[in-house]
């Protein structure tokens, strides 16, 4: 099997900078709501094809809601989501469903830190990447297609946007 990377990493990236820019104008909780909307149609597939039993990621999105609904506290949720993230690393050698997982879990996260919310384009759009091209593809290849991903990922963000939102979410990208 080829070396695969865990994430896309290049912050510089145009498709990253504008989803960066959209997500600095928005709420935590429209962050969060969309991230964990994202991920569920689109992670969780690929997570669910090989893991079908191992739902600690639909846990951690599930926990995600019933936090941003008010009816758990953010020590349970975070515990679903920590639960996601090993998840994540019990599934390396598959690097499509780890990288889901990987996008859940920072989706999930989200509630607790709007920045998280960059994490479902970083790992989201690799798994979907190597979901429909394979490890074996060139990076130039893998890197078009999580950009394609990436617009997909900023159009359901835009989607749902709020217009001159009034508590947009201070973010520190430390990148």
């Amino acid at each position: 099997m080829p070396k695969t990377r865990k994430m896309l990493s290049d912050w510089m990236a145009p498709y990253i900078q504008s989803l960066m820019s959209l997500i600095e104008t928005q709420s935590k909780e429209t962050l969060a709501n969309w991230a964990i909307a994202y991920s569920e149609a689109v992670m969780q597939p690929l997570w669910e094809r090989d893991y079908p039993d191992d739902l600690r990621p639909q846990q951690a999105l599930k926990a995600a809601r019933e936090w941003l609904s008010g009816t758990i506290k953010l020590p349970q949720a975070k515990k679903e989501i920590l639960a996601c993230h090993g998840a994540a690393r019990d599934a390396e050698g598959n690097p499509v469903a780890q990288a889901a997982a990987r996008a859940i879990g920072q989706s999930a996260s989200t509630i607790h830190s709007a920045r998280h919310c960059i994490g479902l384009a970083f790992y989201g759009a690799l798994a979907v990447a190597y979901d429909q091209l394979g490890t074996a593809a060139s990076w130039d290849e893998i890197e078009q297609c999580a950009a394609a991903e990436c617009g997909r990922i900023e159009a359901a963000l835009r989607s749902i946007a709020v217009e001159h939102e009034t508590n947009p979410a201070k973010i520190n990208w430390n990148c």
